[in-house]
């Protein structure tokens, strides 16, 4: 692609006239970078540029401030260890840092890669620029070794401190029986638990004012009201919160080094546990990115048949939400009337799937099988009885006092802080912002429903409950439209990279069996290729970026995930708050520890 010379002009105006990759190139050829080419085999249209490491920060501060309508999320940041990729060109090098960024005045994405040797790992930070790129690049540091410099405090996040070596190297091995059996001697228990010590010096903090001592009080691992393994590390004054350290990671157990070993089919039940309470929604970004990467068009009853259960598990998870919220806040009643809400949902998806909580029933090319006789009677009872029940909780729940008091103007921040600390799905859009990936970017056929985005108005802990409480609305809305408009047809692809292949001819001729057997025995072979594909999950924006070596298992399977973005930001809402309020904000904030750790 030719570059644009601006140097003629005395100072540099946004192109807003060009494309975006035109816009780039014209960006750096009149700061002088060097010359940014696009990249044009991702196969997801994502306009991608390669950029020398000495010159990231002068094009990350035109790309974030100096545009008309900038890059105002840093959506995620990853690496790829290439010393054993065999579909490469001679850009590559050692490592790949890949920045994946979002305007959301644009509605668009880019992609800018930063090449590196295995002797030189270390890049400019860009947290200056977006402060939630302070856990991404911690995580490429513990994942990967490569150092950002200028970074607040590069340290481990998913590992304990006292891990030996970077997991996501090809060098380090992907399976238990690779490495000596785990053992525990005194001395390293020892070892441990002084490691879990909180210094506060290390993070900047003081242990006291001007007036008194501050107190240090540990809130998890194991609490109730951190609804999972997750520590956070308060520093009080009295009773009020002066800051906070979120310590994750205690659920990490390796599930993108698990998508270097297992078969392209033979995963989708691992991504099940992502966000474990979303079922089918974690297998939706895998399937639609293997099928990109392989030119899969997926049939149209397929499509629909994954949006309708996809809205129930939304239901599911959304149910949860409300009964523990309202029991984090201290009503105790509308978890039980819920939890029978979600038992006759889970009766129509185990009638649907053979399964409750975890199907993985999506396939690549369509779904595991069509849907049973009598389905959409069990549907339309649902979607009759919901609503009415919906209705009482809204009086039990959101008009009660006591819950009000406990939530309004509660942990709440601006639109403008959601982006800078990439927040995504209700936590978003209970800013006010209106932005939904089923209305602004449809998938797999959101564009043909009907249904309304919910909105706050002061990103408080109320607002975020509201958001949600309407999205089960909307949910029933789609779910209705589905049952009234299902299309007939095959429920997947005719294609020979689908998984389970078609078997019609394979008890007829040998030509047809072996294909058969070596595809269900190691998997279809994907072309190689790069590709990154979302959805609007449940707890916000799950993208899965996947990268295959033209082999049957993927060659980096990257997963980002909305709650890891989501608990980055509790330092910045929970200052000033009583240790009560930040239980109301985590509740809120609706959280998977699985699916922050991975």
């Amino acid at each position: 692609m030719a570059k644009i010379d601006l140097k003629a002009s005395k100072d540099w105006q946004p192109v807003n006239s060009l494309p975006i990759s035109d816009e780039i190139i014209a960006i750096a050829s009149h700061l002088s970078l060097t010359p940014v080419t696009a990249i044009e085999n991702i196969v997801d249209g994502i306009d991608t540029f390669w950029l020398d490491k000495n010159q990231l920060t002068q094009l990350m501060q035109v790309l974030r401030h100096d545009l008309s309508q900038p890059f105002d999320m840093c959506f995620d940041i990853s690496a790829i260890d290439e010393t054993e990729r065999q579909h490469k060109s001679s850009i590559f090098g050692d490592f790949t840092v890949n920045y994946h960024l979002r305007s959301y005045q644009r509605n668009q994405d880019i992609r800018i890669k930063v090449s590196l040797l295995n002797d030189d790992k270390k890049l400019a930070s860009v947290y200056s620029f977006w402060p939630n790129a302070n856990w991404h690049e911690r995580e490429v540091w513990d994942m990967f070794g490569i150092v950002f410099d200028g970074h607040p405090h590069l340290t481990r996040i998913l590992m304990p401190d006292t891990w030996q070596g970077h997991p996501l190297l090809k060098t380090h091995p992907a399976r238990a029986t690779e490495m000596d059996p785990f053992i525990l001697p005194p001395h390293k228990q020892d070892e441990e638990q002084q490691a879990l010590q909180f210094n506060p010096e290390a993070w900047g903090m003081k242990r006291q004012s001007q007036d008194n001592d501050f107190m240090f009080l540990n809130l998890g691992p194991n609490h109730p009201s951190v609804h999972g393994a997750f520590r956070i590390v308060l520093q009080m004054d009295g009773e009020e919160i002066v800051d906070c350290v979120p310590d994750i990671g205690y659920h990490h157990r390796g599930a993108e080094k698990m998508g270097e070993r297992q078969s392209w089919h033979s995963y989708i039940p691992y991504t099940d546990r992502i966000d474990y309470l979303g079922g089918v929604m974690n297998n939706f970004p895998y399937v639609m990115a293997v099928e990109k990467l392989a030119g899969i068009e997926v049939p149209e009853r397929a499509k629909m048949i994954r949006i309708m259960t996809s809205e129930m598990f939304r239901i599911l998870s959304h149910l949860l939400f409300y009964g523990t919220f309202a029991q984090d806040i201290g009503a105790l009643s509308p978890i039980f009337y819920m939890f029978i809400d979600r038992e006759k949902l889970f009766g129509i998806i185990e009638a649907f799937t053979g399964a409750r909580m975890h199907p993985s029933w999506f396939r690549i090319g369509g779904i595991a099988s069509d849907l049973p006789k009598g389905w959409d009677t069990l549907v339309r009872e649902y979607v009759n009885y919901l609503p009415k029940r919906l209705d009482e909780y809204e009086k039990m729940v959101m008009q009660n006092s006591l819950l009000k008091k406990r939530t309004v103007d509660v942990g709440a921040y601006s639109t403008k802080e959601a982006i800078e600390w990439g927040v995504t799905g209700p936590g978003l859009r209970a800013t006010g912002f209106s932005w939904d990936l089923r209305k602004q970017r449809p998938y797999s056929g959101y564009d043909q429903f009907d249904f309304e985005v919910p909105l706050g108005h002061k990103g408080d802990c109320y607002d975020r409950c509201r958001v949600r409480v309407e999205e089960m609305r909307q949910s029933i809305r789609i779910i209705e439209q589905c049952l009234n408009n299902m299309p007939e047809g095959p429920y997947k692809a005719e294609h020979p990279q689908t998984t389970p292949p078609n078997k019609d001819n394979t008890m007829k001729d040998i030509d047809s069996l072996i294909p058969h057997f070596v595809n269900v025995s190691w998997g279809p072979t994907i072309p190689a290729g790069e590709v990154s594909m979302s959805v609007e999950a449940t707890k916000g924006i799950m993208a899965y970026h996947l990268i295959s070596d033209g082999s049957t298992m993927s060659y980096r399977t990257r997963i980002r995930t909305p709650s890891f973005a989501h608990l980055q930001m509790l330092p910045l809402i929970c200052k000033g708050q009583m240790v009560a309020d930040l239980i109301a904000t985590l509740g809120s904030v609706d959280y998977v520890m699985a699916d922050v750790d991975r």
